[in-house]
């Protein structure tokens, strides 16, 4: 081989990062752009209806009134963006098991700040009619989409990639009831007693929160609301079931086709984090309140289903994320010729 071959030829991990590293860095790069324009004054695709009293939410809240930008929307935000520069740059220049950490640890941080369960709810109830700040959903969509580009760039620097062996490969037994679990949590918790509240049962509330409910939720949108979280929910089955691993065979064009890793993954993986979040954070500000006499003990026993509600979410991450485990390691790559064992029955 010629020196201008040996030159020229770079080891296959590259070509995989490279294309991940450069969506990455676009994405980096619009953000960025963004943000600026926002320190320079203006308020495209800005909102502030997490920060004002306006009730305008397709209009962002009176976003063009705010004078004074926060500092994670602008200064902090671009800081942040430094960093995963940076990221992307070492795991181009310095692959390795700690570029690969650090960018898994970046697709974290770009998924959970999307917050994933917010659009869960909230793209139900916007379609059905409800006022929604679209701005706001527009945001966490492309925090979402950099979140699932960064963890393509880590799968792909992950020096301990190996091929992916062919065929179907049945999942523990505890991953399967992890999963029925996870679906049966947001029909009990979440479904059953919404679909009461929209049918005008006070179950778990006062009669006060229950005409709130009635007056502030149209039909449709309670509707879609109760709903499509628990029909969401029974897409965890995918990762204990064959069409987890294999597009069934009616599937136009890729019937038969086994189905990429990270297409179930990090979704999955990306809910069960942002559930776990917001069950903790929320049940840290449930127990803030109560200490500090803010919330009275009347209030919750009146309110029980809406305070249990907070443990439901918790649940329903750490099964969903159980579930998630379980199917990664069934079906992680081939090393030195041979797929790494993961001892498991059939149910």
């Amino acid at each position: 081989m010629s020196d201008r071959t040996a030159g020229t030829h770079r080891p296959p991990a590259v070509d995989r990062v490279r294309p991940w590293a450069l969506a990455g860095g676009l994405f980096l790069v619009g953000e960025g752009a963004l943000r600026l324009f926002w320190i320079a004054g203006g308020r495209w695709a800005y909102t502030a209806c997490d920060r004002t009293d306006l009730v305008d939410p397709a209009g962002g809240c009176g976003a063009d009134r705010v004078e004074t930008l926060p500092f994670w929307a602008g200064w902090g935000a671009l800081a942040v963006g430094l960093v995963l520069a940076v990221v992307v740059v070492c795991a181009v220049r310095f692959p390795g098991r700690a570029a690969t950490t650090g960018t898994w640890l970046a697709a974290a941080l770009l998924l959970v700040t999307a917050f994933p369960l917010h659009l869960l709810f909230e793209v139900p109830a916007a379609l059905a009619g409800r006022p929604s700040d679209w701005r706001d959903l527009g945001a966490r969509l492309a925090l979402l989409a950099g979140g699932i580009l960064f963890t393509g760039l880590a799968n792909a620097s992950d020096p301990r990639r190996g091929p992916v062996a062919p065929g179907y490969r049945p999942v523990p037994r505890w991953t399967r009831r992890w999963a029925y679990v996870a679906v049966a949590l947001p029909v009990v918790g979440w479904a059953l007693p919404h679909g009461l509240w929209v049918l005008g049962v006070p179950f778990g509330i006062s009669e006060q929160e229950l005409n709130d409910i009635a007056n502030n939720l149209s039909t449709p949108t309670g509707v879609a609301i109760t709903v499509v979280p628990p029909l969401a929910g029974l897409l965890v089955l995918g990762l204990v079931q064959r069409w987890g691993q294999q597009f069934p065979r009616w599937v136009p064009g890729l019937g038969g086709r086994p189905v990429p890793r990270l297409l179930a993954v990090v979704p999955a993986g990306a809910v069960a984090l942002t559930l776990v979040t917001y069950g903790v954070l929320s049940s840290a500000v449930f127990v803030g309140r109560l200490l500090s006499g803010e919330l009275p003990w009347s209030d919750v026993w009146d309110g029980w289903a809406v305070t249990a509600t907070l443990l439901v979410f918790l649940g329903w991450g750490v099964a969903m994320g159980v579930t998630t485990v379980g199917y990664a390691l069934s079906t992680r790559s081939v090393r030195n010729g041979r797929q790494t064992p993961t001892p498991h029955r059939e149910p």
